[in-house]
């Protein structure tokens, strides 16, 4: 063997110690491998959080054979009934009574039974109503008890009910043989024979209780791309308030400005030439005002999460678990996302918290959109939730969980991973220092948060719902706005009530209001209100006497009654408003928890409107009243089609009772005002169009909590901040190598519509 040779196979076996020293001492510094960890769970729950988990398939399928077997009375599956037939039109969970549950979690007693609260139209009686029945015990029910009049103080008239897909389907035959009336103006206007037209609903429904009287707005319809944009100046007011569909009837015309008693009288004055008349071209695909496909090739991903050794949190059944946090998590076909026995290092700090109603309240120079006054928990705010996209509605590496729901049909439906829940990097220090005197030292920790959420598609607009824990002990509600806008079509004095965002197109002004409901049991159930706010004093300072000082101090003020707590929606609030206990902290302040409100609502309904009481939890920012278990929700999804006789009235519940060391509940309202405009084309960004508030702890502890948090970090000035034992930052380089395999993306959101 040559000198040359022995030489390169020297280099060579060098070369290679060298580099497993290099890996021997990577593994030393890092002290973690990239093999997941279960995540520490802080308790043996042991299946109590199922108290409040969502009816299962299951279970639905069994209320619903039990009802048909039990109730004496024909009923028509929801989805083929007519008004004059029977149908199941909704079944859920029927959450039990706090004390019940409390008895249950907390003081060892038995477990409540599982209910369901079933909804039921019957058309087919003498007198139609809607009744709610409670069935039990689940799974198997052996009972069934009727709730109507306890809940509302009498039966529920059959009109006030929601507006069932066939209803809509059978007003949408209505329209297009009407519309086959006005051929020529249909061609002449629009490009279209009407059937290539799409029909937008309104509500509510009339001027006064019984009235079921709807204004429908007409739109091209361009496959792949949102209608809402392009308004064709055509609205027709629909009378299917009959309980025998042929006997429906349109009612009144509006094109462009004029009302007209019919299609046929519509074309009539076309014909004779007595119509202004817009010529519309049917829009083309690639250049329809509103499309979202993108213009540009994809280029470099974007930034990617993901956690190198698997989730820090756990999902067992409905309850999340995470750095001290435990959360019953579900959803309300209705409402929404609710949250159950939030707690925080074992200790409850929410009851409930949940979401109530969304309002979208318009304003424009065409009927459809002047009337408009959208409830959306009468459409279903959690029944249109629909799946998640993974890596932008979420992150990619989330958690997904379907949500089940009955809604119009006898069988269940599933929204597969339409709720999400991950920890979010915010790239914002939590708290931080940098010490430059004295001694050199830095200390910080990581913004980290775990996010829950979901996203409901309502008609045009898209509500992201979002409930955040931080590890200093806070809870952050906030919900985004996006989707298309709603608009009307531009003529006369329209840019009173929006801006023109087309040539024919007025981004009408409206307000988004959100009303959630928030039981905090801030150690414990009896609670106080107190709040606080800087005045200032003038005094003479007290060395000299000399001069005068403005010196701030604190004002505090415990309120007694409710009604000095319900504040009204756009006067000042005060600055800090908490949640107190009778238990001091141990530096002999109350514990609290602080509500900080974070909202730009518009100006809520004047009182003088016939239908301002069924929104009447517009009027306050903030009420804070006596928890009721008959006052479980400040709405009705009744209240959307008979406002001006409301069946749950919020305005009710404020009746000036004492709140001094009370089970408290406040009610908060969060909002603002939206005129549409140029930039709201596509879609309405999310940027700016955020609101929500915080429960954040004010005395609560001792100490911020988040000291004990493992993401902590500190180093001086003698230590080496580059060393992994030293400095967790430092670990991140070989943390990176840790990148997961993603699975394949999918998505089959479209499958279940």
């Amino acid at each position: 063997m040559s000198l040359k040779t022995v030489l390169i196979l020297l280099g060579l076996a060098l070369a290679t110690i060298f580099a497993l020293v290099c890996v021997l001492l990577t593994r030393e510094r890092t002290p973690r491998s990239c093999q997941h960890l279960r995540p520490e769970q802080e308790d043996t729950e042991d299946g109590q959080s199922l108290v409040f988990a969502d009816l299962t398939p299951e279970e639905m399928s069994q209320v619903v054979r039990y009802l048909r077997g039990n109730l004496g009375v024909p009923l028509v599956e929801a989805s083929r009934a007519k008004p004059s037939d029977n149908c199941i039109a909704s079944v859920d969970l029927q959450v039990p009574a706090k004390a019940e549950v409390l008895r249950f979690l907390d003081g060892g007693g038995a477990r409540p039974a599982r209910e369901a609260l079933a909804v039921l139209y019957f058309g087919n009686q003498a007198e139609p109503n809607i009744t709610e029945y409670v069935v039990g015990p689940l799974p198997l029910p052996g009972y069934h008890r009727d709730v109507t009049v306890q809940k509302y103080g009498g039966k529920v008239p059959y009109h006030r009910r929601p507006v069932t897909g066939k209803e809509y389907m059978d007003i949408n035959a209505l329209i297009q043989r009407e519309l086959k009336k006005a051929p020529r103006f249909l061609a002449a206007c629009c490009e279209s024979d009407g059937t290539n037209l799409a029909i937008l609903t309104t509500a509510p429904r009339g001027f006064k209780s019984g009235d079921r009287m709807t204004w429908f707005v007409l739109f091209h319809n361009v496959a792949g791309t949102g209608y809402y944009l392009s308004p064709v100046g055509l609205e027709v007011l629909v009378d299917h308030g009959d309980l025998q569909v042929s006997h429906w009837q349109l009612h009144k015309v509006f094109y462009n400005g004029r009302y007209f008693a019919s299609t046929g009288d519509l074309e009539q004055e076309f014909v004779a030439g007595m119509l202004e008349v817009v010529r519309l071209k049917q829009p083309q695909t690639d250049a329809v005002l509103g499309s979202m496909r993108p213009r540009r090739p994809p280029e470099a991903p974007a930034p990617l999460q993901f956690e190198p050794q698997g989730p820090r949190y756990s999902v067992r059944d409905n309850r999340i678990t995470f750095q001290g946090w435990s959360i019953a998590f579900g959803m309300n076909p209705n409402t929404g996302p609710r949250l159950f026995d939030i707690r925080y290092r074992g200790e409850r700090i929410v009851y409930e918290l949940s979401l109530q109603e969304a309002l979208a309240l318009y304003g424009s120079n065409c009927p459809g959109g002047m009337s408009t006054r959208y409830l959306d928990g009468s459409f279903g705010i959690g029944r249109f939730a629909y799946e998640l996209v993974w890596g932008l509605d979420c992150p990619y590496t989330a958690t997904y969980v379907d949500r089940h729901y009955l809604a119009e049909t006898d069988t269940p439906k599933t929204n597969q991973n339409s709720l999400c829940i991950f920890e979010h990097d915010s790239a914002l220090p939590l708290r931080r220092h940098f010490s430059d005197s004295q001694s050199f030292y830095y200390g910080g920790l990581r913004r980290n948060t775990l996010v829950i959420r979901t996203i409901s598609t309502l008609i045009n607009y898209d509500y992201i719902w979002d409930f955040m824990f931080h590890s200093s002990g806070a809870v952050e509600v906030r919900v985004h706005a996006t989707g298309y806008i709603s608009s009307s079509f531009f003529h006369g004095q329209g840019t009173d009530y929006g801006n023109r965002v087309g040539p024919h197109t007025l981004g009408t002004m409206h307000l988004h209001h959100i009303h959630y409901k928030v039981d905090l049991d801030v150690d414990g159930q009896l609670n106080s209100l107190e709040t606080q706010d800087m005045e200032y004093e003038f005094v003479k300072d007290p060395w000299s006497t000399q001069n005068t000082i403005e010196r701030p101090y604190l004002r505090r003020e415990r309120l007694e009654k409710e009604d000095e707590a319900a504040f009204p929606l756009n006067a000042p609030l005060p600055r800090y408003l908490s949640f107190v206990s009778p238990n001091p902290n141990n530096w002999e302040h109350a514990r609290s928890y602080r509500i900080q409100i974070i909202s730009f609502a518009g100006k809520h309904l004047p009182t003088s409107s016939s239908m301002e009481r069924s929104i009447s939890w517009g009027r306050y920012q903030l009420a804070v009243t006596r928890r009721k278990e008959e006052e479980p929700t400040s709405t009705s999804i009744y209240n959307q089609n008979d406002p001006w006789t409301p069946t749950v009235s919020f305005a009710d519940f404020i009746n000036n009772e004492t709140i001094t060391n009370q089970d408290l509940v406040a009610w908060i309202t969060v909002g603002f005002l939206h005129v549409p405009h140029a930039e709201d084309v596509p879609n309405t960004v999310t940027v700016g169009n955020g609101v929500g508030f915080f429960l954040r702890p004010y005395n609560y502890f001792n100490e911020d909590p988040s000291v004990d948090s493992s993401d902590s970090v500190y180093f001086s000035s003698e230590q080496d901040a580059g060393a992994c034992g030293t400095n967790p930052l430092a670990c991140l380089s070989s943390a990176a190598a840790c990148a997961p395999r993603l699975p394949p993306f999918h998505f089959g959101g479209f499958l279940n519509l």
